[in-house]
C-alpha cells in the first residue's frame, strides 16, 4: 500500500487562480480555515467579469453590492496576497507541497503611491509618441460661461478640485450642458476623457437635460418583490412619461435604479434627496402633486 507523506511536510498556503467572484470567495474561505491564500489574476485588478455588470441574473441583485464586501475584506486581510498581472507558468510537486512558477508583467507605476486617477495612461510616452493636434479653444455661451467661470475661480487654488467643480456645475444646471465638460478640461488641465468618465459613471451626474426632481424608483431585489414594478407603472401613468424620460415642463425625470440603500423600507422611492419608504401605489399621485405644488405647477397633496 502506498504510504501517505507525513502532514508535517505540507505547506499551510494555497494558490487561487483567477480573481473573479469565485476566486475571491475561495480565498476568503481558505483564510477562514487558517490557510494563507495567494490570489493570482492576469488582469490589472481583481473582480473579473462581475465588476463589469450592473446587475446579476436571475435575481437582479446589484453586482457591486455583491462584490464590494468581498473586495474590502480581501484588501484588508493580512493572509491574502493579491498577485495581479500574473500568469501561472508551471506547477511542480505533489499534493500538499506544490511549487508554482508565475510570470508577472510590469505595471510601470509605484503601486504604493497610485490613486487610480488614470493620468499616467493619458500621459504615457510609449503610447503617445505622436504630437497631439492643436485643439481649438472652447467658448461657452455667456449663460453658461459666467457660472462655470465663477465656479472654477472658487476652486483654482484648491488641491484636487475636480469632483467639487463637477458637483457645483451639475447642481447649477442640473446636468452638464454641451461643451461644459470640454471647457472644464481646457481650464483645469485634466484630460477630457478622465472628466467624461467621472461625469458618466456617477448616477448623480447627467450629460443630458433632466427634470428639477429626479424620481428614482428602486428596482433592486427586495423592492422588486414588494411591488416596486407597480410603483414604476403608477409614476409613469401619473407623470405621463416612460422610465428614463423627462416631463415636457422639465419638472420630473423618471429613473429605475438598482439600489438606494434602504432595503428595510422596501419598496422605496427617492425624489431628489427625500426617501419615501414602504410606499403604496395610492400614495404616488400625492407625492407628484406635492412637488408640483412647491413649484406652482399644481396643488400640493394634503
Amino acid at each position: 500500500m502506498p504510504v501517505e507523506e507525513p502532514r508535517t511536510n505540507r505547506i499551510g498556503a494555497a494558490l487561487v487562480v483567477g480573481g473573479g467572484i469565485g476566486g475571491m470567495q475561495a480565498a476568503l474561505d481558505l483564510v477562514g480555515a487558517g490557510i494563507k491564500a495567494y490570489l493570482v489574476e492576469n488582469q490589472p485588478a481583481i473582480g473579473g467579469v462581475m465588476s463589469q455588470l450592473d446587475k446579476t441574473f436571475p435575481t437582479n441583485d446589484c453586482a457591486m453590492c455583491t462584490m464590494a464586501p468581498r473586495l474590502v475584506e480581501i484588501g484588508r486581510h493580512k493572509d491574502i496576497e493579491i498577485l495581479t498581472l500574473s500568469e501561472v507558468q508551471s506547477v511542480q510537486g505533489q499534493a500538499g507541497n506544490f511549487t508554482v512558477t508565475l510570470k508577472k508583467r510590469p505595471r510601470f507605476v509605484d503601486e504604493t503611491k497610485c490613486t487610480g486617477c488614470g493620468t499616467c495612461v493619458t500621459s504615457c510616452p510609449v503610447r503617445h509618441q505622436v504630437q497631439p493636434l492643436e485643439i481649438p479653444r472652447i467658448e461657452l455661451e455667456p449663460t453658461y460661461r459666467d457660472k462655470v467661470t465663477a465656479i472654477l475661480a472658487r476652486h483654482r487654488d484648491r488641491q484636487g478640485p475636480l469632483m467639487p467643480i463637477l458637483q457645483e456645475v451639475n447642481a447649477a444646471f442640473n446636468y452638464f450642458p454641451e461643451g461644459v465638460l470640454g471647457y472644464i478640461a481646457q481650464e483645469t488641465g485634466y484630460p477630457f476623457s478622465h472628466i467624461y468618465r467621472i461625469a458618466t459613471f456617477y448616477s448623480a451626474f447627467s450629460v443630458v437635460p433632466r427634470g428639477k426632481y429626479v424620481v428614482n424608483v428602486c428596482m433592486g431585489t427586495t423592492c422588486y418583490v414588494r411591488g416596486s414594478e407597480r410603483l414604476m407603472d403608477r409614476f409613469a401613468e401619473t407623470l405621463k412619461i416612460k422610465p428614463e424620460e423627462t416631463t415636457p415642463d422639465m419638472l420630473f425625470t423618471l429613473k429605475a435604479v438598482r439600489c438606494i440603500g434602504c432595503c428595510g423600507l422596501a419598496p422605496a422611492v427617492m425624489v431628489g434627496e427625500a426617501v419615501y419608504g414602504k410606499l403604496t401605489v395610492k400614495e404616488v399621485a400625492g407625492i407628484a402633486n406635492k412637488y408640483r405644488g412647491e413649484t406652482g405647477h399644481g396643488k400640493a397633496h394634503d
